[in-house]
């Protein structure tokens, strides 16, 4: 399948189609001069409507608070708070990570909600559903908007009445896992695909591979949009702090990986192919920034390894703080989306190492700002990328070419144009 334009699709009607050009829904705040006797403009440069200059309201929905799609909730709650839509956000309490929960009620929303969502199916999904559906029926909202295949799907979900267009991002079909079983792939695959062509409005794809798999799932390309997650760089620029917190001089190569310790994000990976590469990068260190499931065998495997005092675990940082103390971000994931961890990397400057899963190659042009491994668990692989992107040579070459790529993600473009999918669903209403 050839990749797709900027030009999303919205359906109107069941025969009838809205085109809105992404690109042009690219306006920030700040290149909005007041008092400019400039016409107005919505989506795709038309003159401004009413339904451009209203305000929705709108209800968040997300299960799992931690990695990109935690990230990616509270970035869309705040941006969309800010341009003054009423937001409010609901999460599931069971696995929420304080310090998600902690910037969701700095945000100042007009109301946050807790539902219990367990992460695998079972009875306990009527509850949450019930609850869930509550809290939409009172809430007046002009668009719901669920996270995740859980959220997403609960989300979705409706009683007769009236119509709220129900958006889904899944950041992550449950299907890409290439290690889910063919009885497990089936399941999943079939409850997306029902759930995508009978009760979704809009599913919005953060990469082109994501695309690509729903459309192999038979949901409807006319119902569908690639957002790519945008990212803002951090206020303060942590990269002496956190080498210092491990005794590390400002000129070792520092490989990092940021993510949950957990099967999808494959650390053990990393760990056998940084033991592979450390006999030809002798001086090379490797910061670990994560916690999860997997921490008491990602512990096991580093102290297996022999190089404890080069190998670092913690989980004092987070991945923004982290990041710019990296000379090289390595993701050996067996699975992803579109990573938020890539995009902060990329938005960093730093070179890339990543096993060829979804989102690999919108933040990394391979041989230039990074390197693309096969994702077939040869830990060998990562580990000849690794030597040969840390060449003192290439490497200048690599980070040369990631430093100029570094702005083509900001988090304004992803509000832009997620905020003119809302709008155009508004007017169907």
């Amino acid at each position: 399948m050839p990749p797709r334009s900027n030009l999303m699709t919205i359906p109107t009607s069941t025969t009838e189609t809205k085109a809105i050009d992404m690109q042009a829904t690219h306006r920030p705040a700040t290149e909005r001069p007041e008092g400019s006797a400039t016409p107005a403009t919505g989506p795709a440069g038309l003159p401004e409507t009413d339904a451009d200059r209203a305000s929705l309201s709108i209800l968040q929905v997300l299960e799992p608070s931690g990695g990109g799609s935690g990230r990616h909730f509270l970035d869309l709650c705040h941006g969309l708070s800010r341009r003054g839509h009423r937001v409010e956000a609901v999460f599931s309490p069971l696995r929420a990570e304080e310090s998600f929960v902690r910037e969701l009620k700095s945000l100042g929303l007009p109301a946050i909600h807790k539902v219990e969502m367990t992460r695998s199916p079972g009875r306990a999904d009527i509850a949450s559903w019930k609850k869930l559906n509550r809290i939409i029926s009172r809430g007046g909202f002009d668009i719901v908007h669920g996270h995740s295949s859980k959220a997403g799907a609960l989300a979705r979900l409706r009683l007769p009445g009236r119509h709220v267009p129900r958006i889904y991002t899944p950041h992550a079909f449950r299907t890409m896992d290439p290690t889910l079983g063919s009885s497990g792939r089936k399941l999943f695959g079939s409850v997306e695909t029902f759930l995508g062509r009978f009760l979704t409005d809009h599913l919005i794809c953060v990469s082109e591979d994501e695309y690509r798999h729903a459309v192999a799932l038979g949901i409807p390309e006319n119902r569908m949009s690639v957002i790519v997650n945008g990212v803002s760089q951090p206020v303060k620029d942590m990269a002496m702090t956190v080498r210092a917190s491990f005794g590390i001089t400002p000129e070792t190569f520092v490989f990092g990986f940021v993510g949950r310790l957990s099967h999808q994000k494959a650390p053990e990976r990393l760990i056998e192919a940084f033991r592979h590469a450390a006999a030809k990068l002798p001086e090379a260190h490797l910061i670990m920034i994560g916690f999860g499931e997997q921490d008491a065998p990602v512990r096991a495997a580093i102290a297996a390894s022999g190089l404890q005092s080069r190998i670092h675990l913690t989980s004092a940082f987070s991945g923004p703080q982290a990041i710019p103390a990296f000379d090289c971000l390595v993701m050996p994931s067996r699975y992803e989306a579109m990573s938020y961890v890539m995009l902060e990397a990329a938005a960093a400057g730093r070179p890339i190492i990543s096993t060829a899963v979804g989102g690999a190659t919108t933040a990394v042009e391979e041989g230039a700002t990074g390197i693309i491994v096969p994702n077939d668990g040869d830990s060998t692989k990562l580990a000849s990328a690794m030597i040969t992107l840390a060449e003192p040579a290439k490497y200048q070459a690599f980070r040369a070419a990631a430093d100029h790529a570094r702005a083509r993600f900001a988090l304004d473009v992803m509000i832009d144009k997620t905020e003119a999918v809302y709008k155009m669903l508004g007017t169907r209403r």
